[in-house]
This record gives C-alpha cells, sequence and structure tokens, in this order.
C-alpha cells in the first residue's frame, strides 16, 4: 500500500478566492492504483513553507504530489523548494511528463517541475491544471510502485521479468 500526501499550492486557493480542483483530481487518480491519501493540504506559494512542508511529509509518507507553482512567474517556487529538500533528483520522471506534454502543446516545455526522493519518499511536482496533471500522471502512473519499491528498499530485478 503506497500512502500518499497531496499539496497544492496555489495563492488564491489557500485563501479560499479559487476552488481546488487540482488536488482533487491527483487524489482520485493515484487512488485508482490503490493510494491511499493520507494528507492533503492547499497552501500559498511561499518558497520557504512549501520546503517546510515537504519535510513534514516526507517523513510520514510513501510520495508526496505537488500541484502548482512550476511555471515561470515570480511566485512559481515549487521546484525551487523541491531541489532544497530532496537528497537526489530523479529527472526522468520530470522528462517524461514534458515529452509527454510536447505531444499536445508546445508549452509543456516551459513546466520547471522536478522529481527527486527525500529519505524513502519519492517527491513529484506536477502542473496546477487539472487537465496538465491527468495528462501528466497519465505517463509516470505505471512507473511509481516500483519506483516507491526500489526508494524502500526492494533488491528485486528492475528488468521486466521475459517469458521463457
Amino acid at each position: 500500500m503506497i500512502t500518499a500526501a497531496v499539496l497544492t499550492l496555489s495563492d488564491k486557493g489557500s485563501r479560499g478566492e479559487r476552488e481546488d480542483l487540482s488536488g482533487p483530481a491527483i487524489a482520485g487518480m493515484i487512488k485508482g492504483m490503490g493510494a491511499t491519501v493520507a494528507h492533503y493540504e492547499v497552501i500559498p506559494d511561499d518558497k520557504e513553507l512549501i520546503r517546510d512542508r515537504l519535510l513534514y511529509y516526507a517523513d510520514k509518507v510513501d510520495l508526496v504530489l505537488t500541484t502548482g507553482g512550476t511555471g515561470l512567474s515570480p511566485r512559481d517556487v515549487t521546484p525551487d523548494a523541491t531541489l532544497e529538500v530532496i537528497d537526489r533528483e530523479v529527472p526522468g520522471i520530470a522528462e517524461a511528463m514534458r515529452a509527454g506534454g510536447m505531444k499536445k502543446t508546445n508549452r509543456a516545455m516551459l513546466s520547471r517541475a522536478v522529481a527527486g526522493v527525500r529519505g524513502h519518499t519519492l517527491i513529484i511536482n506536477l502542473p496546477g491544471s487539472p487537465k496538465a496533471i491527468r495528462e501528466g500522471l497519465e505517463i509516470i502512473m505505471d512507473v511509481l510502485p516500483h519506483a516507491i519499491e526500489k526508494i524502500k528498499g526492494s533488491t528485486e530485478d528492475c528488468a521486466a521479468k521475459e517469458s521463457v
């Protein structure tokens, strides 16, 4: 069983000026793969607060998925906060989401999202729109259970088992 935290980064959402559709979209999708959303929170786009919440959740769950704050505006600081807390980057995850997103829109190249590991927790930045979240998660979701098993110390071979 995978436990997860979903963290929505939105100034307007944290003030109640905008309904968060992105966090629930993530929660619905990962529940479909058997994950349990143990924590869900909407906070402002504040680098220090994001950093603190990532540190807090990294000690409690297997997977932290953030939504929002991955673009180019001055308040988009989620990747910066994430890079400050991870021990090791997993660039292939963000690269795969950007590559898949490019098939839909060339604006996907503007994403600064990152993914990485802190301790035994995988942290992944997702875009802020529900549509982009669905598209990005569809690309990476089938590898998440395997990635989390490896992070937790599984010694099974990574190669796909072939039938003889």
